[in-house]
């Protein structure tokens, strides 16, 4: 992970048992979640440096979890599956797909999501009638566990990363078992934030488990600032400057000017008053109306 410089892993078959968070050492926290010491165990790992950022972690099952993190001020939801193998009961697939459905519904459709999992299913290569959430180059040919990962995005609105990239087939296949070559590992991420992500492929030569290669992908989240609105503060007359000597016989001098050379004031004090503040505004001059920046306010 340090070397290839991966921020965000997901991992499953990590086989630990229990609900905790611990360094795994080069910087890296593994949160993860696990009933039995011999079989399933999914788990996110997480750099150091982001370990602040996270908001919430949802430890649904040993085979579902998620991790709610907000970065610049976007929220990011990182999910780890673990599907159940080809051989396994359909009851026990239907309550993994359950258990991931009620993840994505508890996420507020403008967060970002994205799912890192062995969904043990081939989606196969092309994407006729499919091309909504997905591209053509999947490998070899879709079998029911990769119909169930299709079907999951559609009803999500999710995108299948891994085909939208095309790669040897060597930089496809995540799973590498004697003669047997296929692609059951993938990453997904909403339709609608693609465009964040420049590329996605198997590294080779980097084995997380004895048969499964590394799936990564650079994605870059687009952060939005919003715009500081322009607040009118009115300008103020600089009436400080009379505590000068000069300011105030020069006042005092323009206003009488003003007056029309009179010494008492006239009974009118509503046109008095505008006389004198105007009088003020020519001699003292007036402030910017500029809102000064507070040095600790931080974006």
């Amino acid at each position: 992970m340090e070397r290839r410089k991966v921020d965000i892993p997901c991992v499953q078959e990590t086989r630990w048992k229990g609900s905790k968070a611990r360094s795994i050492g080069a910087g890296f926290k593994l949160f993860y979640y696990g009933v039995d010491s011999k079989r399933n165990g999914v788990g996110v790992v997480l750099k150091e440096e982001f370990v602040r950022n996270v908001l919430e972690v949802k430890r649904v099952s040993d085979r579902v979890m998620s991790l709610k993190l907000e970065i610049e001020g976007v929220m990011l939801n990182v999910v780890s599956g673990y599907a159940p193998q080809v051989g396994c009961e359909l009851e026990e697939k239907e309550r993994f797909w359950s258990e991931l459905d009620e993840v994505m519904e508890s996420i507020p459709t403008g967060e970002r999501v994205g799912i890192g999992a062995d969904f043990n299913g081939h989606v196969g290569e092309g994407n006729t009638g499919d091309e909504e959430v997905m591209g053509k180059f999947g490998v070899k040919e879709r079998n029911l566990e990769g119909q169930m990962v299709v079907d999951f995005a559609k009803r999500t609105d999710m995108a299948v990363v891994n085909t939208y990239f095309q790669k040897r087939e060597e930089h496809r296949v995540t799973y590498k078992s004697g003669g047997r070559r296929t692609q059951v590992d993938y990453i997904l991420c909403r339709r609608g934030n693609l465009k964040e992500i420049s590329d996605c492929k198997v590294v080779v030569g980097e084995s997380v488990a004895r048969q499964h290669r590394m799936v990564v992908c650079r994605m870059t989240l687009m952060v939005f600032k919003k715009k500081r609105s322009k607040i009118e503060i009115e300008k103020k007359t600089k009436w400080w400057k009379l505590k000068k000597e000069e300011c105030c016989e020069e006042f005092r001098q323009k206003l009488r000017q003003a007056l029309g050379g009179q010494v008492v004031l006239p009974d009118d004090w509503e046109t008095t008053a505008e006389v004198i503040r105007e009088t003020g505004r020519k001699v003292l001059g007036v402030s910017s109306g500029r809102r000064k920046d507070d040095k600790e306010t931080w974006w």
